[in-house]
């Protein structure tokens, strides 16, 4: 497995990527409306282009080197609060789940905070989502949890996790 930087041309395979992860990992948790309404805001785009002109978001796609298909992706932000990197998206496509990309994806995240001023990750995770298990089998823990209001009626009911270096 190896993780490639995404640049402005790989906003297709993310949207791609999402969708069939998402209509695997949400379904029976929301509904088919709610994914959608999400996927049309979160994964537009414009939203996306955002992200890859923002010098402390980044992009990247998760290729296994072995079947020479993209399995996921990764998006996150340095710095979005104090001394801290958020975890904005990690997915994978259902028939990669459960050979390891996840972990080393998020090992090779661990590695680049490391690296970085930022002293611990945090992410949300649907309150339903059995990646909370995977989360904390990496060594992170919920520290809060939240409902947010996004738009159209639907809300995100979420644990808010962290890892602390």
């Amino acid at each position: 497995m190896k993780l490639i930087e995404a640049t402005e041309k790989d906003i297709p395979l993310i949207q791609n990527l999402a969708r069939r992860s998402w209509e695997s990992a949400y379904s029976g948790i929301i509904s088919a409306e709610q994914i959608n309404y999400m996927l049309g805001k979160m994964y537009s785009e414009e939203e996306i282009s955002t992200h890859l002109k923002n010098p402390d978001y980044h992009y990247f796609l998760i290729f296994d080197e072995n079947s020479n298909s993209f399995e996921g992706f990764m998006g996150y932000e340095n710095g979005y609060e104090e001394q801290t990197t958020k975890l904005h998206r990690i997915y994978l496509v259902p028939e990669s789940k459960g050979k390891g990309f996840g972990k080393e994806a998020l090992n090779f995240l661990k590695q680049k905070i490391s690296e970085s001023n930022d002293k611990r990750i945090i992410l949300n995770v649907n309150k339903e989502n059995s990646a909370k298990k995977f989360y904390e089998s990496q060594g992170f823990k919920v520290y809060d949890e939240v409902v947010l209001n996004i738009g159209d009626g639907f809300v995100m009911d979420d644990f808010l996790m962290e890892f602390v270096f």
